[in-house]
């Protein structure tokens, strides 16, 4: 009996890792195979420790290309590394206090008590409260300015960037002068335009109307020289008479 639960202990791989994060963070429990010695095989993940078949309280499962999302039970439970390379690593997402406890990772090999087992100890810490610290500065119109806090959290460790608001002042004296010469070289200009424009239309009316202005009339003859005109016609014609034979 003693040489059978041996011989198990050797056919069965298992081990356990400890994890510790932070809550907010992205935890990945890790959990890898052969695939090129097994080919694609079926995973699942579960709390608690592994059992003989299956996993307990499973959270999701493969089919050895991709997840089973029947299987899952949350979307906050992800894998996020190259199935077709054997990584089927577990990522927690904005993982809370909840979230700690025992994983078991099963990889179903082929044959008798072949499946590999993969147990992680999984530990969340609350994370820090971010306070402004206000720092001190040489002059006093840095000092007056605000100042932001951004927290960026990313798995393993979180970064905290400090940024600076600048506030920007009104316009100025100066800008305002000079705002106000170029709109009254703006008007100067329009009124330039404006009256250059009636001087040319007052120009074109008046060539118009020259030219439209009707030509002197004639003078009339006097009734004496049409009388004289017609004594004259009438005695050419009384000279220039000839009788037929």
């Amino acid at each position: 009996m003693k040489i059978l639960v041996l011989l198990l202990v050797l056919l069965t791989v298992s081990e356990c890792v400890a994890v510790t994060g932070q809550t907010g963070q992205n935890i990945t429990l890790t959990c890898k195979y052969d695939i090129k010695t097994n080919g694609p095989t079926e995973v699942c993940w579960g709390r608690g420790p592994v059992p003989t078949s299956g996993c307990s309280d499973q959270i999701l499962a493969t089919d050895g290309y991709k997840v089973k999302e029947y299987t899952r039970v949350s979307s906050r439970y992800q894998l996020k590394g190259r199935l077709n390379e054997g990584d089927v690593s577990l990522t927690i997402m904005n993982a809370t206090e909840e979230d700690a406890g025992v994983y078991g990772c099963r990889v179903e090999i082929y044959g008798m008590f072949n499946d590999e087992k993969h147990h992680v100890n999984l530990t969340v810490k609350r994370a820090p409260r971010l306070t402004n610290t206000p720092s001190s500065d040489t002059t006093s119109s840095s000092s007056d300015s605000p100042q932001t806090t951004a927290v960026t959290p990313t798995a393993g460790h979180m970064t905290s960037t400090n940024s600076t608001l600048i506030a920007t002042s009104p316009i100025t004296a100066p800008a305002k002068e000079v705002a106000m010469l170029v709109l009254a070289s703006v008007v100067f200009l329009l009124l330039v335009l404006v009256t250059a424009g009636v001087l040319i239309m007052m120009n074109r009316r008046w060539k118009n109307q020259k030219v439209l202005s009707p030509p002197p009339k004639m003078q009339m003859q006097s009734p004496t020289r049409v009388e004289e005109n017609i004594y004259q016609m009438d005695a050419k014609v009384d000279g220039d008479y000839e009788m037929c034979p």
